[in-house]
């Protein structure tokens, strides 16, 4: 017989200790409450000297860098709307991080998720998840690694990925199949740029809870995942955002091609 597991309480909140102190921070997917936002935070709390951060919803952007700005100073923040499938919009985001000098860290967070049986998915279905998903991953490595190669920077890349690359779930085929793509990528591509002393690496979350997430996704379902973490509870995006952080930081300098689980779904 299975237990319910009692949901443990949240961890008190981890203050900065400049892990990226004088680091120019691109992030993609970084508006409102999400992982995304919360790794543009934790950037300019651990000392980053620009943090500019994207998404496709200029409203929210827009509200974000004025309240980042209140309390960081304007002049450490910056954003820009890119839409990942537009390779020129993924350049022009890299263009805006050159007017701090350059990207240092580039982390990529865009996704796009959605539920469809095999037998019911489209072609549109399944190409535009592993589009934004996979894909715009594979252009912003590519277009982050170019530009870190061209300035002899031993720049950091970390990816965002997700468990359900490695386990199966009823009417994720495309997102499962665009996820263990980005384990992938992030795999290949560390081994590619190595030789430039450039870092690849990226985080596997099982359930981090932010109000989006809690739109799209019934009680029902968001009760039984939470069941399946150890601490019956999901992760505040900022856990997840540590991790990356971490990933990010000198303290991670002999790690590349990795891609590191963030749950409580092993123990």
């Amino acid at each position: 017989m299975t237990t319910s597991k009692i949901e443990q309480p949240m961890p008190d909140y981890v203050p900065g200790h400049d892990l990226l102190a004088g680091k120019v921070v691109v992030v993609t997917a970084a508006a409102g409450a999400g992982i995304g936002a919360s790794v543009v935070r934790r950037a300019l709390e651990e000392g980053a000297k620009a943090v500019v951060f994207s998404d496709t919803h200029a409203r929210r952007l827009a509200e974000a860098e004025k309240a980042l700005a209140e309390e960081f100073g304007g002049h450490r923040v910056r954003q820009l709307v890119c839409d990942v499938t537009d390779e020129d919009q993924v350049a022009a985001l890299l263009d805006a991080a050159e007017e701090f000098g350059g990207v240092d860290i580039m982390i990529n967070n865009a996704g796009l998720g959605g539920t469809a049986d095999i037998l019911e998915m489209t072609d549109e279905e399944w190409g535009r998840v592993l589009d934004i998903t996979l894909t715009g991953t594979m252009r912003c490595v590519r277009a982050a690694g170019r530009r870190m190669v061209a300035a002899g920077k031993r720049g950091v890349i970390v990816n965002n990925a997700s468990v359900i690359g490695w386990r199966a779930q009823e009417g994720q085929a495309h997102y499962a199949a665009a996820k263990a793509g980005v384990m992938a990528l992030t795999r290949c591509s560390a081994s590619d740029l190595a030789q430039h002393g450039i870092r690849v690496n990226a985080v596997s979350p099982s359930l981090a809870m932010h109000p989006f997430l809690e739109k799209v996704t019934s009680a029902e379902l968001l009760v039984e995942l939470k069941q399946r973490e150890a601490f019956g509870r999901a992760a505040a995006p900022w856990e997840v955002a540590n991790v990356m952080v971490f990933l990010a930081s000198d303290y991670a300098s002999y790690m590349t091609g990795e891609v590191v689980s963030v749950s409580s779904q092993h123990a």
